[in-house]
């Protein structure tokens, strides 16, 4: 494939062959990243071939994605929409803010990105059988992409998962397999699986198509603002392969020309799951931590694409932002009030922070500023309703109504 040239490791930036390696760099065990020939590729892909093509999902930036595009999903995914959202910036002194809302994506998140691309890289390869771990939105976002098709992938999740999540990835036709344990150890029964039975590991981190697949969300980002690059982009960041994803996107479109600029990143994370904040803003080094949140989408102790992640943080001179459970959940309704978009746990937490960072000074009213919304609040119907109350309950007549009426002055 003549677009790409290579794979480079993130951790030590070593180089080795296309054909050399799937997953890991061969010297030191590090994530692997995919470089492109940017020269080659601007002959053909511009903003003018863009604009006269037809395609409303990820696959219109074929040119500058490593798979041929043969075989695809069956599902549409990508170009999800992009909301001014005035109410919501109006409140926190914002002029400018926008809410991309990954949540319309087939499974309704985000990852959908990632697999799509997996998928495809799997069915050009032969692959015989796709795994994953995750904490839900990943694994049903594959069964999502191979639905259908001839072997299922194999599932590895945690406990914890929620049942929204659950139900997804059987309704899907994957083979499920639930782990004693957290993420983490779903994470290492997966990888020790795919090495024993020879299955292809999608999961986050240990696969270098997750972050192509991922970084088409900055494309998009970019088309729909009319090439104007925003200031900052928020991010909900657990394993860190969302926050690497979209910076390689930014990276690849300054590359061949495209834009300018590149926005500053900010990593939102879960105060129990803050593992690449404390690092960041400590001495660099990743180490593990409890992982313990109510946002389960960002629950990790280490983050598998940590390095990747940091590496974008420094290169986009950007800031981390932690948030307790509890500003996680009071984000849910604020966001759906203040946008229209209901957002699980950890896409919520983009919202969270954005407040925090408001709070701190660390915003100018003037900036352009993007809060990713990862996934749809129904993945988690439980914390969503923990986070806005219940309904009123009234008898089938008039008169409890019109005393609810009078208390409420629903008037």
């Amino acid at each position: 494939m003549k677009k790409t040239q290579a794979f480079r490791c993130v951790s030590c930036a070593g180089e080795c062959g296309w054909g050399r390696a799937k997953l890991g760099c061969p010297r030191c065990g590090g994530n692997l990243q995919v470089v492109y020939d940017h020269c080659l590729i601007k002959k053909g892909f511009s903003r003018k071939t863009l604009k006269a093509d037809p395609e409303r999902s990820l696959w219109r930036y074929l040119p500058i994605l490593p798979v041929s595009g043969r075989r695809r999903p069956a599902v549409q995914v990508g170009w999800t929409p992009l909301y001014r959202a005035r109410r919501l910036g109006g409140a926190l002194g914002l002029a400018r803010l926008y809410v991309k809302d990954e949540g319309r994506n087939p499974s309704a998140s985000l990852k959908d990105r990632a697999s799509a691309i997996v998928a495809a890289r799997a069915w050009e390869t032969g692959e015989r059988v796709v795994a994953a771990a995750s904490t839900g939105n990943a694994a049903a976002s594959l069964a999502c992409m191979m639905a259908g098709a001839v072997r299922p992938p194999v599932i590895f999740v945690p406990r914890s998962t929620p049942q929204a999540k659950l139900a997804q990835l059987l309704a899907y036709g994957a083979v499920v397999l639930s782990v004693a344990g957290a993420y983490d150890d779903a994470f290492e029964l997966c990888g020790k699986a795919c090495r024993e039975f020879g299955w292809y590991d999608r999961s986050t981190g240990a696969n270098p198509f997750t972050r192509e697949g991922k970084k088409t969300c900055a494309f998009e980002l970019c088309e729909q603002l009319d090439w104007k690059v925003p200031d900052l982009v928020f991010v909900p960041v657990g394993d860190g392969n969302i926050l690497s994803g979209l910076w390689k996107g930014f990276c690849d479109f300054l590359e061949l020309g495209l834009i300018d600029r590149r926005p500053r990143l900010v990593a939102v994370q879960a105060r129990g799951s803050a593992a690449i904040a404390r690092a960041f803003e400590g001495d660099g080094v990743l180490r593990p931590v409890s992982g313990r949140t109510a946002a389960d989408s960002i629950s990790v102790s280490l983050p598998r694409d940590g390095a990747a992640a940091l590496a974008a943080l420094r290169e986009s001179e950007g800031f981390c932002v932690t948030v307790s459970d509890s500003e996680i959940l009071a984000a849910i309704p604020a966001l759906a009030q203040g946008a229209g978009v209901f957002a699980e746990p950890a896409a919520a937490a983009a919202h969270a922070g954005l407040v925090k960072a408001a709070g701190s000074g660390r915003l100018r009213g003037g900036e352009t500023v993007v809060l990713l919304v990862t996934g749809s609040g129904l993945k988690d119907v439980q914390s969503a309703l923990k986070a806005s109350g219940r309904p009123h309950r009234v008898a089938a007549g008039m008169a409890e109504l019109r005393r609810l009426v009078a208390r409420e002055k629903i008037r």
